[in-house]
């Protein structure tokens, strides 16, 4: 099967934040001479929302320890602004809170600073089609939160809600698949379509449901019990 990951024409534009100036520039000198775009950085929390505005990057790699405003609140800010920005979370911190956190902020995916410079560019190119990196075991620790969320009653659910749109089979079939915590990549190999069909049906749900991210729509399928089917 031929990989529809190749067929991006332009380079994948990237921001650096982190308040490490070494740190900072040695990660975006990787970037960049592999191939990405770094069309900005910034040192601290308020210089990194008005730059990521400026600067429209396709992924946000953050460090989430920043002076001035806190990385979570920055994801926050940025993605609310931009909700088609990614952000990859590159932290010294593997605590299961501060990946929660982060994740619920609007983080795509979370990356040890551990990590070498092939994982950082592999987890940024991933990030930039919209799946989820992370470091090899927290995956199933952000899943599992998911599972918790879908067993507490969402605000104001009721009787009354109303009757869900109508999914087409394809539609459904990706969502049990992104439920289970499969890739983009792995669904397309899995239903023999395309990379970017998945990410078309993904974004028609999306739409028909009313959800804003990924976060949002794996929690509607396991409150539906689709990962287990």
């Amino acid at each position: 099967m031929t990989d529809t990951t190749g067929d991006q024409q332009d380079p994948i534009k990237v921001m650096v934040v982190d308040d490490h100036p070494m740190w900072r520039d040695a990660v975006a000198r990787d970037l960049a001479e592999s191939g990405f775009e770094v069309v900005a950085t910034a040192g601290d929390g308020d210089q990194a929302v008005r730059r990521a505005k400026a600067a429209a990057p396709d992924v946000l790699v953050l460090d989430l320890n920043l002076p001035g405003k806190p990385g979570v609140q920055v994801c926050k800010e940025v993605v609310g602004e931009n909700p088609a920005l990614r952000v990859l979370v590159l932290s010294a911190s593997g605590e299961h809170a501060d990946v929660l956190e982060a994740v619920k902020s609007g983080a795509t995916g979370y990356l040890l600073k551990s990590a070498s410079t092939g994982e950082l560019q592999d987890a940024v190119r991933r990030t930039a089609v919209g799946d989820p990196v992370f470091t090899p075991g927290l995956a199933g620790l952000v899943l599992g939160e998911y599972r918790r969320l879908a067993s507490d009653p969402a605000p104001g659910s009721g009787t009354d809600e109303p009757k869900a749109p109508r999914l087409t089979d394809r539609e459904t079939e990706v969502l049990r698949l992104v439920a289970k915590g499969l890739s983009y990549k792995q669904i397309a190999e899995r239903l023999v379509i395309s990379h970017r069909t998945v990410q078309n049906h993904v974004q028609n749900t999306l739409g028909k449901l009313q959800l804003h991210n990924r976060v949002e729509l794996v929690r509607y399928a396991i409150e539906r019990g689709l990962d287990d089917e």
